[in-house]
């Protein structure tokens, strides 16, 4: 039986890279998964491939910026499942580097609506939805936030990046404290780099020598992947976490050591 097996599970940016991967993973956990994305044919694509698996999931187009999409996204998952007992909130945007004196407000005020405002709404309705139902197992439910190793360290030329995932950290942190009581656990994962299709764009701009340059820069050499992001972030969502609270796990094999 999977660590997830009865249960209802949402993941958003779930149309590829680490929110596909997580997703599968749930569903091969037992979960039932909401499968959202800005992307709607990213989407569709995850569900085809946990349906051939043998499991259930759902296609939501949303745009976690944007707090009436949010609200929708908890209802159409709910409606389908009848709960919602993990959420793991992954959908996020990059951005070209600048130096800070020369960030354009309004590629900060992109980056902040959807890497930060966004998990913040999800939280937020993701809470108030989980509030409502009896506790099952450990708990009411768990969050899992998608933060960086910008996280706790700055990322050179995303002084936009660094805040948000700086602010992942510490909503989360508010979110496990006044929560825990009623048995909602909040963590975040912080991955390093990454083999997504976000790592695949930006070695396509900046030349095929660029990916041997990140290869250096991680333990071994080895450029991590999403379905290790993935396994850390539904472990803990599962009860086997249950007394996992409050806490960001950095996946990047020892590249960020604090």
């Amino acid at each position: 039986m999977g660590i997830h097996e009865g249960r209802v599970a949402l993941v958003t940016g779930a149309g590829s890279g680490i929110g596909r991967a997580s997703a599968e993973i749930f569903a091969r956990e037992g979960a039932k998964v909401a499968v959202a994305d800005r992307n709607e044919a990213g989407a569709k694509e995850t569900v085809a491939s946990i349906e051939a698996a043998g499991g259930e999931a759902i296609a939501i187009r949303a745009d976690v910026s944007d707090e009436a999409s949010v609200v929708e996204m908890i209802a159409a998952t709910v409606d389908r499942f009848g709960r919602l007992d993990a959420a793991m909130n992954n959908a996020g945007v990059t951005s070209p580097h600048y130096a800070f004196h020369e960030m354009p407000h309004e590629e900060w005020d992109r980056m902040i609506a959807v890497n930060l405002t966004g998990v913040f709404l999800c939280m937020k309705h993701e809470i108030i939805q989980m509030l409502t139902q009896d506790v099952l197992g450990a708990g009411r439910g768990a969050i899992c936030n998608t933060s960086s190793g910008a996280g706790i360290v700055p990322a050179p030329g995303q002084p936009h990046y660094t805040a948000a995932k700086h602010g992942v950290l510490g909503i989360m942190k508010n979110a496990a404290s006044e929560y825990a009581g009623d048995f909602i656990r909040c963590n975040s994962v912080l991955p390093g780099i990454t083999d997504t299709a976000m790592l695949a764009e930006s070695i396509a701009k900046n030349g095929p020598g660029y990916r041997a340059v990140l290869e250096r820069t991680v333990p071994g050499g080895v450029i991590g992947t999403a379905e290790e992001v993935g396994e850390t972030a539904v472990w803990l969502c599962s009860d086997r976490a249950s007394r996992v609270n409050g806490q960001g796990v950095v996946v990047d094999g020892g590249g960020v050591l604090r």
